[in-house]
């Protein structure tokens, strides 16, 4: 089962594809996509919904994992993420491929073993769950850990 990691930001949407064989798990390919801080919001929404659609088309998952959204302290980022997470869903649904949304909580649990685990935790601990990975960035990492939590989680 190939497996698509997502963890939606406005700014840079990481992306994570695993194959999950029963326990094992493989890295197939990670990356980001930026969008320009100074294009309308219509166009950098627009640019994920695209660039995501092209990884699933690329990559043709079978099923999608995505981070739920929490709560920033300052609403405006928090709303810039849900219209972030609206784009990149959009795009799953426009793929036809299946989501399953996990908290970002159960993801480091899953992944390291405690809810409250560190950025650097998680990412230590990528290295070990796929060895040899080459990362493309810190939000390229967390959308392999959403994708390596949904595969032992088996949520579909």
């Amino acid at each position: 089962m190939l497996i698509l990691g997502l963890d939606p930001s406005l700014s840079c949407t990481g992306w994570g594809v695993v194959r999950a064989e029963g326990a094992r798990l493989s890295h197939i390919a990670n990356g980001d996509v930026k969008t320009n801080a100074n294009a309308p919001l219509p166009e950098r929404l627009l640019h994920l919904h695209d660039a995501i659609f092209a990884v699933i088309g690329q990559y043709q998952p079978d099923r999608v994992a995505v981070e739920e959204i929490f709560v920033n302290k300052n609403p405006q980022s928090t709303l810039k993420l849900a219209q972030a997470r609206g784009a990149v869903l959009a795009a799953c649904a426009r793929g036809s491929v299946p989501v399953a949304e996990h908290a970002a909580r159960l993801v480091k649990k899953a992944v390291v073993g405690t809810g409250a685990a560190e950025k650097k935790q998680v990412q230590a601990m990528l290295k070990v769950l796929l060895p040899g990975v080459v990362i493309a960035g810190a939000d390229a990492a967390d959308a392999l850990a959403v994708a390596i939590a949904s595969a032992h989680l088996g949520i579909s």
